[in-house]
């Protein structure tokens, strides 16, 4: 019997833990995951210092046109050793640069006026104006990156910022990719007459690619047992594998046998969804073994909804499962299957808010559809049919093709 979508997505989920950490160098670290905490080793910024170019002042002396001799020069880089501001006067000072002795407010360079050495300041100052104070942004000793960061260039900055040169990370698995079937040729060969070009195996690589893990592409086994027994006990040497094709009900479709032969333990073969219905997940030890449909939309949608948040689990992620957004129908959404139905649709922002049309035809042939789309309308096996103003459940593919789209 068929899993239920949820009930299979669940079952992927509690059997793939994330993998062992690494130790990575800081340039190499943008999107892993942190898997250590990392704390402040000093206050951040280090010293009191100028937020502005201008001129380190004493703020009781600063009354709009108040005159005051300008005594010295802070550039960024030095230390403000032996600089005082006396009162009545002021010293030039850099963004970055040291708060002197006897400052306690900064002017910024365009609220003066400057004739020779003599400033005129055009606006009241407040004590505290534009110093940045010691540890104001962080403090010594605080927690500022917790396990399970995902890691922007902000915080690389941020590390970079504490000198910190490497950081342990969650691994990234290794995905080996095999495609089945006696019909298949390689991409660059020209088929003949029966053949169809391995699309999938290039398609799953690089929506591995894309999310950070490796792909392994295995090439094509043949519809024969030597040909798969071969190619799966390699596949099965990396971190995850990944086949398509031959897990429905016909009589070459071997692979869930071979699978089993290699030891692998089925948890559930066939999930009640559309398209993707073939689709097995089983376990080697730990080791998640994912098998697709062979159609091309039915294999991306399939690795969209079921392996890509395994891999993202695997990769220490917390959020694994994109975000349902809800649309405005635009024309009609028909489920007749009686399972869970994924459908492309085409998403755009409007002045009314999102709009979700369908993107073409949903025949899990046609590839255009696929290109067109920049969502999936999820609908539930009792959402028969939708149509124009009625809302449904979406997931954003692509957020940057959403003219205007803000969250």
């Amino acid at each position: 019997m068929a899993k239920s979508f949820k009930a299979a997505r669940n079952i992927i989920l509690e059997n793939v833990p994330p993998l062992e950490a690494e130790s990575v160098e800081l340039f190499h670290l943008v999107g892993r995951v942190l898997a250590e905490e990392i704390r402040a080793p000093w206050d951040l910024p280090r010293w009191d210092n100028s937020e502005m170019d201008g001129f380190a002042v004493r703020a009781v002396d600063c009354q709009p046109f108040a005159r005051l001799q300008v005594e010295g020069y802070l550039p960024a880089g030095t230390v403000a050793d032996g600089v005082f501001v006396r009162p009545g006067a002021a010293v030039r000072i850099m963004t970055g640069a040291p708060i002197p002795v006897g400052c306690d407010a900064i002017v910024p360079i365009e609220d003066t006026e400057l004739e020779g050495n003599i400033i005129i300041i055009k606006r009241a100052v407040r004590g505290g104006d534009y110093i940045r104070s010691r540890g104001s942004d962080i403090a010594a000793g605080e927690a500022i990156l917790p396990a399970g960061t995902f890691l922007r260039p902000a915080e690389i900055n941020l590390l970079a910022s504490f000198s910190r040169l490497q950081a342990s990370v969650v691994r990234q698995p290794q995905v080996a990719i095999l495609s089945t079937g006696d019909e298949l040729v390689a991409p660059g060969e020209i088929p003949s007459a029966g053949q169809i070009i391995d699309s999938n195996s290039w398609s799953l690589a690089a929506a591995v690619r894309e999310i950070g893990a490796t792909p392994l592409l295995l090439g094509i086994a043949r519809d024969n047992r030597d040909s798969l027994t071969e190619m799966i006990n390699l596949g099965l040497k990396a971190d995850v594998l990944i086949t398509s094709a031959g897990v429905s009900t016909g009589d070459r479709d071997l692979v869930r046998e071979i699978l089993d032969n290699a030891g692998v333990k089925r948890l559930f073969w066939k999930v009640a969804i559309k398209p993707g219905r073939p689709t097995a997940f089983g376990l080697k030890g730990n080791k998640p073994i994912f098998s697709l449909p062979g159609n091309p939309v039915s294999s991306m949608i399939g690795f969209e909804e079921l392996v890509r948040p395994a891999l993202l689990k695997m990769m220490g992620h917390r959020e694994v499962i994109r975000p349902l957004t809800r649309a405005t129908v635009k024309g009609s959404l028909r489920n007749k299957t009686g399972k869970t139905r994924f459908l492309r649709v085409k998403v755009e922002n409007t002045p009314e808010g999102l709009v979700a049309e369908s993107a073409g035809d949903q025949n899990t042939g046609i590839l255009s559809t696929m290109i067109r789309a920049n969502a999936i309308a999820v609908l539930s096996a009792e959402q028969t049919e939708l149509s124009t103003g009625e809302q449904v459940e979406v997931q954003l593919l692509n957020r940057d093709q959403l003219s205007g789209f803000e969250q």
